[in-house]
């Protein structure tokens, strides 16, 4: 008789007291989880809206299988399940009165919760995008490496970052973004922004770095305006960044690129990254994007 159990967990401290030994089991595959969470540690639950968040764990014969959470108003962020547990995970949700605008989980496992979640709401789940997970295996610096130096963004940077930052979240087609000086303030004041400059010290590129934990550190918020692109900056500004990350410690440095983007997957290619597995993100019934 399976003894599997969901559960909720009220807070942020609590979700890694009880989840955070299964969750560091494999820091490449649970790197969402961990970074979130490690921000949400680090910076307050504000850091993510103004919404609390919602934690809650699959447990079996006393020990977590499974995890998921989610910071309002953005999507649910699964640990991999099997069809069953999905379904159970959906039904749990449900009970509980949880809005679910989305999932964000391994291919297989958002297959299965977005079916779960289909089969009781009748309702279309609609594919928002496939994410490839990468680790850096050897860093390779650009060649040839375009014009310029890279830097570490300081406050006189905080216009353009959080330009970047919002025109970044605008392309991928996110909403809910978090308040775009606010993510600078807390990124620059961190030093965990690379930037690209020309020259003539006119930035013209941004690779944000996640905050270090269980091991890992991830690179995110790529981005180069797009009257700039073309040039080779945003493969150097994330080839600084991964030095950055190898600097500071961390034993894997990872990334995530849109599957639809064959210039970004060729680009993080270039300069050492290597494929780990395949994320997929669902839009559910009636949801905004998050």
């Amino acid at each position: 008789m399976d003894s599997s159990t969901w559960l909720r967990v009220p807070d942020v401290h609590a979700f890694l007291a009880r989840a955070g030994g299964f969750l560091r089991s494999r820091p490449a595959l649970h790197t969402v989880p961990l970074t979130v969470c490690e921000g949400l540690r680090a910076r307050g639950p504000q850091a993510y809206g103004d919404e609390a968040p919602v934690f809650g764990v699959l447990e079996r014969g006393g020990e977590v299988r499974a995890a998921y959470f989610r910071t309002p108003p953005y999507r649910l962020i699964v640990t991999p399940l099997t069809p069953e547990e999905a379904g159970a995970l959906a039904s749990h949700l449900e009970a509980a009165g949880d809005p679910v605008p989305g999932v964000n989980a391994d291919d297989a496992t958002a297959a299965a919760f977005a079916e779960a979640w289909r089969a009781r709401t009748r309702e279309e789940p609609r594919l928002h995008e496939r994410l490839r997970l990468y680790r850096l295996g050897e860093l390779r610096w650009p060649d040839p490496a375009p014009e310029g130096r890279a830097r570490v963004a300081e406050a006189r940077d905080r216009g353009p970052v959080a330009r970047w930052y919002a025109e970044f979240v605008r392309d991928i087609g996110g909403g809910g973004a978090q308040d775009p000086g606010a993510w600078a303030d807390a990124r620059i004041a961190e030093r965990r922004v690379s930037l690209w400059e020309t020259p003539d010290g006119v930035p013209v590129s941004m690779a944000a770095l996640t905050l270090p934990v269980a091991g890992q550190i991830r690179v995110a918020h790529v981005y180069t305006p797009a009257g700039l692109r073309g040039r080779g900056y945003g493969g150097a500004a994330t080839a600084h960044a991964s030095r950055a990350a190898l600097a500071e410690g961390a034993a894997e440095v990872l990334l995530f690129a849109d599957l639809a983007n064959p210039t970004s997957n060729g680009v993080y290619q270039r300069v050492g990254y290597r494929p780990v597995t395949d994320f997929a993100v669902y839009d559910l019934a009636g949801a905004a994007d998050g």
